[in-house]
């Protein structure tokens, strides 16, 4: 029988296979999007030229208001992938997220696989990665520590992911002591912490538990783009009939109904989950998110082009972001979120 190790690369490698295909999405639930539209203003005056897209993430300044989400690491072929995503996030300078660090934690024949990040960009944020079912493990936080050092991390992921647990074959579905763990590692690290989901979004109620505790990110990552659910289905010989495979928050609803608690705390509200052109990006933008994020598509981008597709990618999903901008009267892309878009419903 194969050791635990062992075990975890292989599920590694048949994430980054199924993650590879459009056979995970989400089947009939969305992410909302479509239910929205921008105001047009025909007397805009906003400078095509002027506009600019930098910005401050976690006290680094980025090119612009995206991230290169959580994706890999711990199996060989992560450390191609990590490395191009590095080098083409350097050359954007943007931020990246590496996959759970979780392996590198109970076999260091994978380490390179993380450590590549940084080695290939040594300036842009780099977010380590943790998941909910490991901390509430943990008697100290010497390991993720440990994770922090060995990419240099200018914050930490902690990926909250019960449903994909719940449904993964040997999976953890064990979250209880989650709250005080994470309350307990805000205070033990020195970088901010940031809780994500993986497809199933985050409720307010539970970003608000969550900031009262000092979390300082959170990632709503919610339905409509990649369904882990239909990842561990897959993995497991099922198929889309099973009903979880949909289950989830759609992440326009996350944006708008987290971005309500800016009143009350200090965050970053990350928009992530479908978040596959440049129109949904400026959506999620309008509906309340500092910043943007991918993972699948990005995956994707880089098989079939390279580094070179991934940048000219994400540059175009700018440009268009600028027309965007233009044709709503926004000078700055928070200016999107002042009454730039309204639901489709409104407008008949």
């Amino acid at each position: 029988m194969a050791d635990k190790p062992d075990l975890i690369s292989r599920r590694k490698r048949e994430h980054i296979e199924l993650c590879l295909t459009d056979d995970v999405a989400f089947m009939e639930k969305t992410t909302g999007f479509e239910n929205y539209d921008f105001v047009h203003d025909a007397i805009t005056e906003v400078d095509l030229n002027k506009i600019n897209f930098e910005t401050e993430f976690f006290n680094k300044k980025i090119n612009f208001p995206f991230l290169i989400s959580c994706m890999t690491g711990g199996v060989r072929e992560a450390e191609n992938i990590n490395a191009q995503l590095a080098v083409a996030a350097n050359q954007l300078n943007i931020p990246i997220g590496v996959g759970s660090q979780r392996q590198a934690l109970e076999n260091k024949s994978f380490i390179q696989s993380y450590k590549v990040l940084r080695n290939n960009a040594p300036a842009i944020p780099v977010l380590g990665n943790i998941g909910a079912a490991q901390i509430v493990k943990f008697k100290n936080f010497d390991s993720i520590l440990y994770l922090k050092d060995l990419i240099e991390a200018d914050a930490m992921v902690i990926h909250a992911n019960p449903l994909q647990e719940l449904l993964q074959d040997n999976g953890e579905p064990d979250f209880r002591g989650f709250l005080k763990s994470v309350e307990k590692l805000v205070k033990y690290l020195d970088i901010p912490v940031i809780v994500k989901e993986v497809g199933s979004g985050i409720s307010k109620k539970s970003a608000e538990r969550l900031l009262n505790i000092g979390v300082k990110g959170i990632d709503v990552a919610g339905a409509g783009g990649t369904s882990w659910a239909a990842v561990e289905i897959l993995r497991n010989g099922g198929n889309s009939d099973n009903k979880f495979w949909d289950w989830g928050l759609p992440t326009s609803y996350c944006l708008r109904t987290i971005y309500k608690l800016k009143n009350k705390y200090n965050f970053v509200l990350i928009g992530s989950g479908g978040i596959n052109n440049a129109f949904n990006a400026a959506k999620a933008y309008a509906l309340g998110a500092d910043i943007t994020a991918s993972a699948r598509i990005i995956l994707q981008v880089l098989k079939r082009s390279g580094v070179d597709g991934v940048v000219k990618l994400i540059e175009d999903w700018f440009e268009n972001i600028k027309k965007i901008m233009f044709l709503t009267g926004s000078n700055l892309i928070s200016d999107l979120q002042n009454k730039k878009i309204l639901r489709k419903d409104k407008l008949y």
